[in-house]
């Protein structure tokens, strides 16, 4: 058989009866009823701004499909960037990143990117797939 203790701390800050009104403070002193002291409200705090889609600090986010699959390496090309560079990808469908290098590639920053097929097999999604990455530079 098993017996359950529980503990609550703090016990002797709740009055055992009605006719008990007193309540030691933290001290240990016993306060009066109307020495409690009650838990201030905070001012009221404006609502957060809302975060764009692409977090602050990303290069962009684009919708990547297999590129050359006989071309080694972790790379994305896309039209997010300028130049060659460092950085990391990340898809929130199975949230895993990778870093890889990306390559500029012609055209909008809207149009879609290709990626390697290492890149795809280390992000856990399949080679057949349209996957959206969040890119972050290095």
């Amino acid at each position: 058989m098993f017996i359950i203790v529980l503990a609550v701390a703090g016990c002797e800050l709740v009055p055992t009866s009605a006719n008990d009104a007193s309540v030691s403070g933290p001290d240990g002193a016993v306060l009066a009823p109307g020495d409690v002291q009650r838990p201030q409200a905070r001012p009221e705090q404006s609502a957060p701004a809302p975060t764009p889609e692409v977090s602050i600090g990303t290069l962009g986010r684009t919708i990547a499909s297999l590129g050359n699959a006989a071309e080694p390496g972790l790379w994305l090309k896309t039209p997010l960037v300028d130049a060659t560079r460092q950085a990391r990808v990340y898809s929130a469908k199975t949230d895993k990143s990778v870093s890889v290098t990306l390559i500029p590639i012609e055209g909008p920053s809207t149009a879609g990117s290709r990626m390697s097929l290492a890149a795809m097999q280390a992000l856990g999604v399949s080679p057949a797939d349209l996957v959206e990455v969040d890119v972050f530079g290095a």
